[in-house]
């Protein structure tokens, strides 16, 4: 299958998940507009190429906005957005089934994990976005497993797996350059 028809089939997939999702929604299921535009990172996950990089890059462009917050701050927010992550990827995952695709907090989380507590630079930034999104898809051990648990579990704890190592991989390319002696 080429390219540009399977840009096409997952477009059509992800239509599809949408008109299920308004039909849900007018059948009362537990999914409201608060927890679609959480789950699906401002709606980006409704992209029709690539959710999972758009959402990252929601993350992307929400860290480099936000002021040098205290550390404190920085991890109270990025605990209370994975925790709302886990509410509102259950509920989607009601309606759209199992990790569905448009659902990209999971990466907007990653994605601050990735950058917790590193220097707020658009070159740091930047390479995590990048560090991210490999291991968000290459999905090293945890992460794969961590995938399989239930509901949003599984959805949000794949990604901060993902998140965490390219932490300690972003870390190590900071000593490294540190230590070469580069500003």
């Amino acid at each position: 299958m080429s390219n540009e028809r399977k840009a096409m089939s997952k477009s059509k997939t992800l239509t599809a998940h949408c008109s299920l999702l308004m039909a849900a929604l007018d059948r009362g299921l537990p999914i409201n507009i608060f927890a679609r535009f959480v789950a699906t990172g401002a709606f980006s996950g409704y992209a029709p190429v690539a959710p999972g990089s758009v959402g990252s890059l929601v993350g992307l462009a929400l860290h480099l906005l936000l002021p040098v917050t205290p550390v404190h701050l920085w991890t109270a927010g990025l605990l209370l957005l994975f925790t709302v992550g886990v509410k509102v990827s259950t509920d989607a995952e009601r309606v759209w089934g199992k990790d569905p695709g448009c659902v990209v907090i999971d990466e907007i989380v990653g994605f601050g994990v990735t950058v917790a507590l590193l220097p707020g630079t658009l070159s740091v930034a930047v390479a995590g976005f990048f560090v991210f999104r490999f291991l968000d898809v290459v999905k090293p051990p945890p992460a794969r497993q961590l995938e399989r648990l239930p509901g949003g579990w599984g959805v949000m704890l794949d990604d901060v797996a993902a998140g965490l190592y390219g932490n300690l991989l972003l870390r190590a390319g900071l000593e490294l350059w540190r230590r070469a002696g580069s500003p």
